[in-house]
């Protein structure tokens, strides 16, 4: 498992995240305990619980690993891979941002690893439950849409990773990538409910409602 971590970025170029932050100059970033406040809803899908499952949470604290230092040595890093430039703008969120675009001009939390925000762009200007609604609306104020552009993905994971693995996946013409964004999407799927999506402001008022009206109900007992 630590080698699969590994080949998020381990000794990728300088140039390999620069996409990503080129895409999100004119946004913020707010970090994961922003996102958190309505995606480890049940009602939502509890995105927050399947990321913290998943290996991109712990991207940041597989640097620190022995396999890490051994392969950060045999790189030739100046320093351990955690403090690595080279492995940071993979292992982390919006490393080598402008500070404007950082909450107070802090950088975000490394140990969050890959964060929402790694995937889905700097989200101050769409986190809104209003704006987060409408697909469309989140995707103009800054959105990416991960799950259908997979140069987000390839930003990472791609073959100057030391531990790329050219047959990591089987395709369905029997021949194998170290790369496959439609088995990778569905290995670290985390969808809105049909029955909620684009109505979540909708749907959570019904709820508070028919709550409320149930404890009413209690009282008059």
């Amino acid at each position: 498992m630590v080698r699969t971590l590994l080949a998020l970025g381990l000794g990728l170029t300088l140039a390999g995240g620069a996409i990503n932050v080129a895409q999100g100059a004119d946004h913020e970033y707010v970090g994961v305990k922003k996102c958190k406040s309505c995606h480890k809803k049940e009602l939502i899908g509890n995105q927050l619980a399947k990321w913290q499952e998943s290996k991109h949470s712990k991207a940041f604290e597989v640097l620190k690993s022995d396999d890490a230092v051994k392969i950060g040595k045999e790189k030739g890093l100046a320093g351990p891979p955690h403090e690595a430039p080279e492995c940071l703008e993979c292992h982390t969120t919006a490393y080598g941002v402008d500070a404007a675009q950082l909450p107070k001009g802090k950088p975000l939390a490394a140990t969050d690893g890959v964060g929402c925000e790694a995937c889905h762009g700097p989200g101050k200007d769409y986190r809104k439950k209003k704006t987060m609604a409408d697909r469309d609306k989140s995707v103009a104020a800054g959105m990416w849409e991960a799950d259908k552009d997979e140069k987000i993905c390839l930003n990472c994971h791609n073959d100057k990773s030391p531990t790329w693995d050219a047959a990591k996946y089987k395709l369905a013409d029997g021949s194998t990538a170290g790369f496959d964004y439609e088995q990778a999407k569905e290995e670290i799927a985390h969808p809105i409910p049909e029955d909620v999506k684009g109505k979540y402001i909708e749907v959570e008022k019904k709820m508070k409602a028919e709550k409320k009206g149930a404890g009413a109900d209690e009282d008059e007992e």
